[in-house]
């Protein structure tokens, strides 16, 4: 194997060589001839020389092309770190404006819950609410709703946020729960009543109205625990209305009865009837008292009731007082529990001087003696939803 490599090299070498022979250049100049003899060795270094500077050039046009191909990676590298630059501008803007949105939900919302404590409670009881992002709760500072969380990234920045939001959000649970509570004992006392508070809901015409402004929270939608809070409220206010406008208050100060609600023999004819109230007797000219807060929808004569005065309050409950000797208010004034509307008499279909008092309901007759004779209980809850009732509106 040596001696095939040793016998390949001498054979291309003696190529080479035949590819050199000594060569002699002539050159004529002034009649004189001379002659140059180039010889093998001098071709030889003279090829060497050549192909070096052949193989620096391409060395250096390779270093330029390096250099040039290194100076465009530089500049992408350069143009990727600014996109990343940018990148993360855009994030901290976002994340920046994430921020300032959610304080702008939270501060929305905390006016929101102050609004509607003060419309249902009055205004040193709303302070209490306006007071509820300073006060901590530890077992709300754990973080707040889950979807805020989602919302924005839950950072050293953003976490006094979501601790507020988690105390809001406890603060209208608890809030809820009262008002739910406080609702149930005023729909106990409807029931006490003998009415269904269910049923004064449905019948009930409340007036309500103004333009449609969205809510602006998250995902332009009230969370649940204030949707539940504000229904709940709505709730108590219409029950407490509702037993504010019952009529519990004696219509006179006559002490007993002489006729009751229902079966009677007739005093004029003897023969069997229905009487639809309960009659008070009294001294003539003694003042008539409105039963409960009201309207006055009606002032006249009725046949067989002699002059009347009926007093409309609300949910479908009238009160109808008859036999007046003379009027105290006018169709369409507006009474207050215990006003005088009338004076005592005895006008009509009536033997003597009393007041036939009845209460009806969507036009049909009930019973009075159940409203007259409530319980102390039902009618403190009457008076704790009257008195908060008037307090708000004062307030308003």
């Amino acid at each position: 194997m040596l001696y095939r490599t040793k016998k390949g090299v001498a054979a291309l070498w003696v190529r080479i060589i035949a590819l050199c022979p000594e060569r002699e250049i002539f050159l004529r100049s002034g009649g004189q001839v001379t002659f140059i003899r180039i010889s093998t060795r001098v071709q030889l270094l003279a090829a060497v020389l050549l192909c070096a500077l052949l193989m620096g050039a391409a060395g250096l046009s390779l270093s330029m092309a390096s250099g040039r191909s290194a100076a465009a990676q530089d500049r992408a590298a350069m143009d990727a770190e600014r996109k990343a630059v940018a990148k993360a501008s855009y994030k901290v803007e976002s994340y920046r404006r994430s921020v300032e949105a959610l304080a702008r939900d939270l501060q929305a919302r905390q006016d929101f819950m102050v609004d509607l404590y003060r419309a249902h409670f009055g205004e040193e009881e709303g302070d209490a609410a306006e007071g509820l992002v300073g006060r901590s709760d530890k077992a709300a500072d754990k973080g707040g709703s889950p979807a805020l969380k989602l919302q924005i990234s839950a950072s050293s920045e953003a976490q006094p946020l979501l601790t507020i939001d988690a105390r809001q959000r406890r603060f209208a649970m608890l809030l809820t729960h009262a008002v739910e509570r406080r609702a149930d004992k005023t729909a106990a006392a409807i029931r006490s009543f003998g009415l269904n508070p269910e049923a004064l809901a449905r019948t009930a015409a409340r007036a309500q109205g103004g333009p449609f402004v969205p809510w602006r929270g998250q995902r332009d939608a009230m969370p649940q625990e204030f949707e539940r809070l504000a229904d709940a409220l709505s709730r108590m206010e219409f029950l407490e209305s509702s037993l504010m406008t019952i009529p519990s208050g004696r219509p006179t100060l006559a002490p007993m009865q002489s006729s009751s609600y229902g079966y009677r023999r007739d005093p004029f004819n003897g023969h069997a009837a229905f009487h639809a109230g309960v009659d008070f007797p009294g001294s003539h000219g003694q003042p008539i008292l409105a039963a409960a807060a009201g309207k006055v929808s009606f002032v006249g004569q009725r046949s067989g009731y002699g002059n009347v005065v009926e007093v409309s309050h609300g949910n479908g409950i009238m009160t109808r007082y008859a036999h007046l000797s003379g009027f105290a208010a006018r169709v369409g004034q507006q009474v207050g529990r215990g006003a005088m509307i009338a004076r005592m008499g005895s006008t009509g279909r009536s033997t003597g001087d009393h007041l036939h008092f009845e209460v009806r309901l969507n036009g049909e007759p009930i019973n009075p003696r159940r409203f007259l004779d409530a319980r102390k209980d039902v009618l403190q809850v009457q008076r704790v939803a009257t008195a908060r009732l008037a307090d708000v509106g004062h307030r308003g």
